[in-house]
């Protein structure tokens, strides 16, 4: 297992693992045989940013069991998904920023994401595992008052591309099996979610290989698989925390 993160250092972008609290700085291409140049830098040093710069996020509704009894929804017989701008990504420890535009309530939406590694085009289940990097935590931030309120037009691009509300890290974690993952959720101090990935109605590969026959999935993408029950609103000066554990913990401030 590793866990890969980019950074800013000294005005410039960088990458590497984190080994015992250190980050071992590589060159080169993340996905594709980089190489340690054997300088290291404190976590200190650094300023994270997100752990890729990923060209699209793709982002799943209803996607577990749970939320769909809750919410008394079928289930769907394929992924339903939308893309969030990539305008709107944030990394680990920045601020969430709520929109000028709007006044409505703003939630967090802990998850599980999926990062590609190679280039990703109709693949079989049995072969996605091949594609893929890594996980990352996600936090779909949704300023969800706007979904229904034109009734010609549900707007998901918009309630979900805000800037600042794709926020994912630290880090992307290799080596592991993601059903035997948990997502917790905590809003100031409390927990609000805590859901296991077994309970998707699409596993991560399976939605890998049904998304790669809509489009091309490219190194660095990020899949966004959904959450579960628990999602809340957040007020100015709440702090969200998501913390998947072999990854971390993803934490961030909203603020006006």
């Amino acid at each position: 297992m590793a866990h890969w993160i980019r950074f800013e250092h000294a005005g410039s972008t960088g990458f590497g693992t984190i080994e015992n609290d250190r980050i071992a700085v590589y060159e080169g291409d993340m996905f594709d045989a980089p190489t340690a140049t054997g300088e290291h830098l404190a976590l200190d040093q650094v300023t994270p940013l997100t752990p890729t710069a990923a060209g699209k996020m793709i982002a799943l509704w209803n996607n577990f069991h749970a939320l769909a009894a809750k919410l008394n929804q079928e289930i769907p017989e394929e992924p339903l998904y939308f893309i969030k701008a990539d305008g709107s990504y944030l990394g680990p420890g920045a601020v969430i920023r709520k929109p000028p535009s709007y006044d409505g309530k703003v939630v967090f939406e802990g998850e599980l994401g999926i990062v590609i590694g190679r280039e990703c085009r109709s693949v079989f289940e049995a072969d996605a595992d091949d594609h893929v990097f890594g996980y990352t935590c996600i936090n779909d931030v949704t300023a969800v008052e706007l979904i229904g309120r034109d009734a010609t037009f549900a707007q998901w691009t918009r309630a979900k591309s805000f800037d600042t509300f794709g926020v994912f890290g630290p880090v992307v974690s290799t080596g592991l099996d993601p059903s035997t993952l948990s997502i917790r959720t905590v809003l100031n101090d409390q927990e609000r979610q805590n859901y296991p990935v077994s309970d998707m109605i699409f596993a991560p590969l399976k939605i890998v290989s049904l998304i790669s026959r809509d489009m091309t999935l490219n190194p660095g993408d990020v899949i966004c698989c959904g959450t579960s029950v628990g999602v809340g609103s957040m007020k100015p000066g709440s702090t969200i925390e998501v913390t998947i554990e072999g990854i971390g913990t993803l934490n961030n401030r909203y603020e006006n």
